[in-house]
């Protein structure tokens, strides 16, 4: 009878080993095959459509490294938009946790109302704040000519110096709130005792936020800042609702770039810088983490 126990669990051990085939085979066949292609194809000169095309080594690389100054603008304007996104995002997403963390008919009512922006398409919200930033009858520009603050009056998205920084305060509208459930969600696993205990030892508020919260919540921060950093590298619908297809090149970012240059028929190049992209959020990424453990 326990042989047959015995042998009965064996097959279904073994029978568990099928559950992660279908995942697999669809991480396998959507990313890693074509990620070993953008890897040979950036070693060649292929212009998407030719059944031929020349290897040119790391030619496409040497050109993104030293030659690229419309790439290099792209990376600056990236860069500049995932450390203002990043930082915005998660300061203004753990405010607003902190003091909607207690569930109450009040609470519940602004945490969907600041969620709302998440659950819009991309397009939708580009469209809107376009009407926002608009120069001549925009709401921004309008409700300062109403303040008597025209001296304050902006070009906003035409402002080359400041265009990056205003698609930065969109993404930040756009999608603070989803962030926010993320802090409320690490917030309430944190025992109340502690705080009880910090009170007790005369422990004030910025005390008790920084012993007790900051480092009980990090890893709610650290899903926070690895996804508001790939969701700034991944602003491609956002970029091209604000800044037309192609955008002009103070709203130019890596995933616009990429695509402008498969739309010109440059494959190979294109896959190179492709490679690049995915290797600077690897990068990131990996830096941000190690950031967030030594803060904690």
């Amino acid at each position: 009878m326990s042989s047959t126990r015995s042998a009965r669990n064996r097959r279904a051990a073994r029978a568990l080993w099928l559950f992660p085939v279908p995942a697999l085979a669809l991480y396998l066949f959507f990313f890693a095959y074509p990620t070993i292609q953008a890897a040979q194809y950036a070693l060649t000169d292929w212009d998407g459509y030719s059944a031929t095309y020349h290897d040119v080594g790391a030619r496409n690389f040497t050109e993104l490294a030293t030659g690229d100054d419309v790439f290099r603008n792209a990376v600056e304007n990236n860069l500049k938009l995932t450390v203002t996104v990043v930082l915005a995002q998660t300061a203004l997403a753990l405010l607003l946790a902190l003091y909607l963390v207690r569930t109450t008919r009040t609470t519940t009512l602004l945490r969907a109302l600041f969620f709302l922006p998440t659950v819009l398409s991309s397009v939708s919200v580009a469209f809107v704040w376009r009407f926002v930033y608009d120069p001549d009858g925009g709401l921004f520009n309008a409700a300062l000519r109403a303040m008597g603050l025209d001296s304050w009056q902006s070009v906003y998205l035409g402002d080359p110096d400041a265009a990056v920084f205003w698609l930065a305060l969109t993404q930040v509208w756009f999608h603070a709130g989803q962030m926010m459930v993320v802090y409320i969600a690490g917030l309430q696993t944190i025992p109340r005792e502690l705080y009880e205990a910090a009170a007790l030892d005369g422990a004030g508020r910025w005390t008790r936020f920084r012993y007790v919260t900051w480092p009980l919540v990090a890893p709610a921060t650290g899903i926070v800042v690895a996804y508001t950093t790939v969701q700034s590298f991944k602003a491609f619908d956002l970029v091209l609702g604000l800044g037309g297809n192609p955008p002009g090149p103070a709203l130019d970012i890596l995933s616009t770039r990429v695509y402008t240059t498969f739309s010109n028929n440059q494959f190979g190049y294109a896959a190179a810088q492709s490679l690049v992209f995915m290797a600077l959020i690897a990068g990131l990424t990996w830096v941000q983490r190690r950031a967030l453990r030594r803060a904690a």
